[in-house]
C-alpha cells in the first residue's frame, strides 16, 4: 500500500482534466494569435477558461492573466508593483512562501524597497494590532502581501478584515491564495484585493499553469516581454492544455467544495485524534480548528528515530512532507516553524489530505507512525 498525504505540495489530476486537456492536444493545437480557424478556436477556449476563473472569484475576465504558476504570479505582482505603482515599502510576514520572501529580498536589494514584517502569534496567526501600526508608522506608499493560508501550518488570514485596513491606510495588497483557490469561496467584489495569485496543481489540475489577479484599478506594465499575449501582460505562446485544465479544476472543486470540505475536514480531525490517542506528547502547530483544513502539521518529541522519521515513512509506504515541498527537495528544516517556535528541538510533520484520501489511508498511516517512533513514544 502506497499512501499520498501530501496534497499541500500537490495534487492527483483529476480524470476530467485529463480527458479536457487530451481533448485539447488533439483537436485544439492552434496557435491563439494566429487569425485563421484554429487560432480564432484556441483564442476562444482560453477565453472560456478566463471567464472560469473570473466567475468563481467574482472579478472581471479583463482582470485574469495566466501564467506559469504561483511563483511567477507572485513575482509579478510584487515586482509589478515596485516598478509601476509606486511602492517603495512593502509589509509581509516571515511565513510567507519562499517565492515571496525571496521576491522580498531581491526587491530590498537591488530596488532599495523598506521591508516590514508584522508580528505573529504562537500559531502563526497575524497581529492585526500591529499591521495597524505598521501601517500607520509610514508615509510611504505600501503594499501589504500575506498568503491567505499558510502552506506549512495551515495558519489563515481573514481576507476581509485585511482588506478593509488595507483600504484604510490606501495601501496596496496582494495575497498568495496558492493553497485555498478551489478549498475557500472567494469573492473578490465584496473583499477587494489589489492582486492575487492562484496555481493549478494544488486543486487537481496540471503543472506549470496559474494565473494571477490584478484589480482594474492597478496598471502595471508586462512581466515577461514578449508578443503581447495576455493582453500584453506576459509575453509567450499560451499553455493552452494547461490553461483548458485548470479552468476544468476549477470548475470540479467549486462544484464539489462542500462535500469535498466535509471529507477532507473528517480526515483530518480523525488524524489529529488517532495521533493524540496513540502517540505520547503530540502537539500540532498553528490551530488546526482555526486552520485550513486539509492540513494537519504534527509535532513530534526529539528524538534519533524522529530525525529519520520522513525518511522510514516513505520506506513504509506514506508520502509525506517536513514542510514545504519547494525547497530543493531538502528536509533542511522549516522556517515556518523557526519564525513561530524558535530553537524548537521537535520534529514537523506535515500530513495535506484530499478528497480521494479514505479513513483506511489514516489507519494505515498511524500504523506506519507507530512502528517508525522509539516505544516510549507509542
Amino acid at each position: 500500500m502506497h499512501v499520498f498525504f501530501d496534497n499541500a505540495s500537490t495534487t492527483p489530476l483529476d480524470p476530467a482534466v485529463v480527458e479536457v486537456m487530451t481533448e485539447a492536444m488533439y483537436h485544439n493545437f492552434g496557435n491563439p494569435s494566429s487569425i485563421h480557424a484554429q487560432g480564432r478556436k484556441a483564442r476562444a477556449a482560453i477565453e472560456q477558461a478566463r471567464k472560469t476563473v473570473a466567475r468563481h472569484l467574482n472579478a472581471s475576465i479583463g482582470e485574469i492573466f495566466f501564467t506559469s504558476g504561483g511563483t511567477e504570479a507572485n513575482n509579478m505582482a510584487l515586482k509589478g508593483a515596485v516598478r509601476h505603482l509606486g511602492v517603495s515599502r512593502i509589509i509581509s510576514s516571515p511565513t510567507e512562501h519562499h517565492c515571496v520572501l525571496h521576491s522580498l529580498d531581491s526587491l530590498a536589494k537591488w530596488e532599495k524597497v523598506q521591508i516590514d514584517y508584522v508580528r505573529l502569534d504562537q500559531h502563526g496567526q497575524v497581529d492585526l494590532t500591529h499591521l495597524r501600526e505598521l501601517l500607520a508608522g509610514s508615509p510611504l506608499k505600501t503594499l501589504v502581501s500575506l498568503m491567505h493560508a499558510n502552506n506549512e501550518i495551515g495558519s489563515l488570514i481573514d481576507l476581509g478584515e485585511v482588506s478593509a485596513l488595507c483600504r484604510e491606510y490606501d495601501a496596496l495588497f496582494h495575497t498568495d491564495t496558492v493553497q485555498t483557490i478551489g478549498y475557500y469561496p472567494i469573492d473578490l467584489a465584496a473583499n477587494p484585493v489589489s492582486f492575487l495569485s492562484g496555481s493549478a496543481h494544488k486543486f487537481h489540475g496540471p503543472k506549470g499553469i496559474g494565473f494571477v489577479y490584478i484589480n482594474s484599478e492597478n496598471q502595471i506594465g508586462p512581466y515577461l516581454d514578449g508578443g503581447g499575449q495576455e493582453r500584453n501582460m506576459r509575453g509567450g505562446t499560451e499553455n493552452i492544455y494547461g490553461i483548458l485544465g485548470l479552468a476544468k479544476a476549477l470548475d470540479l472543486a467549486y462544484d464539489s467544495l462542500a462535500e469535498r470540505r466535509a471529507h477532507i475536514t473528517h480526515l483530518r480531525d480523525y488524524m489529529q485524534e488517532r495521533l493524540q490517542a496513540e502517540c505520547a506528547d503530540m502537539q500540532f502547530n498553528g490551530d488546526p480548528s482555526q486552520g485550513h483544513y486539509k492540513i494537519l502539521s504534527a509535532s513530534f518529541p526529539a528524538s534519533d528515530k524522529a530525525e529519520l522519521l520522513l525518511f522510514n515513512l516513505d520506506i513504509c509506504g506514506l508520502s509525506i512532507s517536513g514542510g514545504s515541498a519547494c525547497s530543493s527537495g531538502a528536509d533542511a528544516g522549516s522556517h515556518v516553524i523557526a519564525a513561530i517556535k524558535p530553537d524548537d528541538p521537535r520534529k514537523t510533520v506535515r500530513f495535506s489530505f484530499s478528497h480521494l484520501n479514505t479513513l483506511e489511508e489514516v489507519d494505515f498511516a498511524i500504523r506506519c507512525i507507530k512502528e517508525s517512533l522509539p516505544a516510549e513514544q507509542v
